[in-house]
């Protein structure tokens, strides 16, 4: 259930097929995301499930893998 949130709101944000992005895609090398689209997917994911992330945490989120570990930690 969290990798399909975590998925379809890159599929969105980026514009691709939710079925290209996997556990192992990386944010910047697979998506080619930018300092800005990181900083809006951690605030979709903290709306999404009324958590925040700090700072410090957020520069660890690189990839779909270590997203999901994350938010599955919090539950």
């Amino acid at each position: 259930m969290i990798f399909e949130n975590v998925r379809d709101a890159l599929a969105q944000q980026f514009e691709v097929d939710p079925e290209t992005i996997t556990m192992d895609t990386s944010l910047i090398d697979d998506l080619g995301a930018d300092s800005l689209d990181v900083v809006e997917l951690i605030m979709s994911l903290e709306d999404m499930y009324g958590i925040s992330i700090s700072d410090e945490e957020a520069a660890q989120l690189y990839t779909v893998r270590r997203i999901v570990d994350y938010l599955e930690k919090l539950q």
